[in-house]
């Protein structure tokens, strides 16, 4: 079956498995949730992610990380969207939680957290915020 938004569609998929407790969860690989789940794993969020190989696309196994048996990830929200796609120059990049979560930006230099943009100077699209 096709997705037509796989980016949502991972964080569903990780948000409903952190509410049920799981260790690890599957998602459809393709390169940019690679990406996002480097940001992911680099902040913190997760423990790891491997993909793994199969006849077609390939999936990426994730290992949630807890932490005294509550979820690293409080919150994940999807801003950009196909059908209302949501950009940020340089001063309107958003500060999620004041600072404690992070945004998400697909910029040109590749797709980097929301820190990572203000201290190359660049914006993007704004593509999911984590907390």
């Amino acid at each position: 079956m096709s997705v037509s938004d796989p980016i949502a569609n991972m964080l569903t998929i990780i948000r409903n498995a952190q509410k049920v407790r799981k260790d690890t969860v599957d998602i459809p690989a393709s390169k940019l949730i690679e990406k996002i789940l480097a940001i992911f794993k680099q902040d913190g969020y997760i423990e790891d992610y491997r993909l793994l190989k199969d006849n077609k696309q390939g999936v990426l196994k994730v290992y949630l990380k807890y932490e005294n048996k509550k979820p690293m990830i409080s919150g994940i929200k999807r801003v950009s969207r196909s059908g209302l796609r949501v950009y940020a120059g340089i001063s309107e990049i958003p500060r999620v939680l004041n600072g404690l979560g992070s945004a998400v930006i697909s910029t040109s230099k590749g797709v980097v957290n929301d820190k990572e943009a203000r201290k190359i100077k660049i914006g993007g699209e704004v593509l999911c915020y984590i907390w």
